[in-house]
């Protein structure tokens, strides 16, 4: 059984390890988070992660941002990070998170969610297709990833 719920502090450790696990350069331009890097901080806080659990453990999270921190963007949620467990793909994880992020945005007041997804990164962009988002734009080789160019996908899904 999959459960979605509100992140915790003390999911800190399984959500770094889980970020550990689950980076590659498909997913992400940035280099990989050193071992033992925080997962909240700053930037990230457990109100904004949503968690899923699968036979009791963290088995993925989405976090929701605010965007631009202008007046003009309050109205916009931006998905700023997905992970599921390796072992625990094809159980409809990601998409349940998504579909929780959006319904989580809604509740905030959001008309519009947003996101960047890898060009090369297909499987996600099914994830999010399949959960009602479309692309917006396409920054063309915006990125330089393992000695290719790689596209920056925008994707968003209105919520009007």
């Amino acid at each position: 059984m999959i459960t979605i719920r509100t992140a915790r502090a003390e999911d800190e450790a399984a959500l770094a390890k889980l970020d550990e696990r689950t980076w590659t350069p498909a997913v992400s331009p940035a280099p990989p988070p050193p071992p033992g890097t925080p997962f909240f901080d700053g930037g990230t806080r457990p109100e904004d992660v949503l968690v899923a659990e699968h036979d009791g453990a963290v088995a993925g999270y989405v976090r929701l941002d605010e965007g631009f921190p202008i007046p003009a963007h309050r109205h916009v949620r931006v998905i700023g990070g997905l992970a599921v467990d390796p072992d625990r793909r094809r159980l409809g994880i990601a998409r349940q998170l998504v579909d929780a992020a959006v319904a989580e945005a809604r509740r905030r007041g959001a008309r519009k969610v947003t996101l960047r997804v890898l060009g090369h990164n297909p499987a996600a962009r099914r994830v999010y297709e399949g959960c009602g988002f479309v692309v917006e734009g396409v920054l063309r080789a915006e990125f330089h990833v393992g000695g290719a160019d790689v596209d920056d996908v925008l994707m968003a899904r209105s919520l009007a």
